[in-house]
């Protein structure tokens, strides 16, 4: 797997700050492995988030990495049929209720925002 240059690192490899960013890595790996998309695929989609977030005026410091890796993620899930915006944004809205619904100092689950 090639590195990407933006990604933080340290000398064991990638660094992630939340564990939401460790998470995001993983499911792109895995799906990856399972031979969802190629890895040039992902590379093209993650590039273009880069390139359209440095546009919008991201000074690119290497804090928003994962932000960036999240929306390719969104991106080629859809484009490759594996989620919709509809199944997205409910996912979404299940994790913001959870998060509010977490007491501080908690790990935050998912099924502490699901609601029927």
């Amino acid at each position: 797997m090639q590195d990407f240059p933006h990604q933080p690192q340290d000398d064991q490899g990638p660094v992630f700050n939340e564990p939401w960013e460790a998470q995001a890595f993983a499911l792109v790996i895995a799906l990856h492995e399972q031979g969802l998309f190629a890895w040039s695929e992902w590379a093209t989609v993650l590039s273009e988030q880069i390139a359209s977030a440095q546009a919008a005026g991201d000074p690119d410091l290497g804090n928003t990495y994962y932000q960036h890796w999240l929306a390719a993620l969104e991106t080629i899930s859809k484009q490759k049929k594996l989620s919709n915006e509809d199944e997205l944004m409910k996912r979404k809205s299940q994790w913001t209720a959870a998060y509010l619904n977490t007491p501080h100092g908690k790990p935050i689950e998912l099924s502490s925002g699901e609601t029927s």
